[in-house]
């Protein structure tokens, strides 16, 4: 888990801090960004192991972005655990090629259970 950077994209700051409180204690090093359209090239900068992704966000919305990734030779290997909280949205993120999909609102331990199954 050392050095292990989880890229968080959420516009909701609450949910975001909590992820980041509940990661950092585990060990992990956490990266935010609120703006979907910033999220590519975070992702490109900061490399992360692993990306945390609301589907219903303004401007982008998650399934495009995991679309993108997944287009992308140079992401398209990148774990993307996708959540949100409102109903229907597990297919839609698996379909865009998630790796995982964890319900609004989350229990913390199905939070570590997917980030560590997905890093294992």
């Amino acid at each position: 888990m050392q050095n292990t950077k989880i890229l968080i994209c959420d516009d909701d700051k609450e949910i975001v801090c909590v992820l980041t409180i509940l990661l950092e204690s585990e060990g992990y090093i956490v990266i935010a960004e609120s703006d979907s359209t910033r999220l590519i090239e975070k992702i490109k900068v900061e490399s992360p192991d692993i990306l945390l992704l609301d589907i219903w966000m303004p401007q982008i919305l998650g399934d495009e972005i995991i679309r993108l990734i997944r287009a992308d030779s140079d992401l398209n290997k990148l774990p993307v655990i996708a959540f949100s909280a409102s109903h229907n949205t597990e297919g839609i993120a698996m379909e865009a090629g998630a790796n995982d999909y964890i319900s609004k609102p989350f229990d913390i331990d199905d939070v570590l259970f997917a980030v560590n199954n997905l890093l294992k």
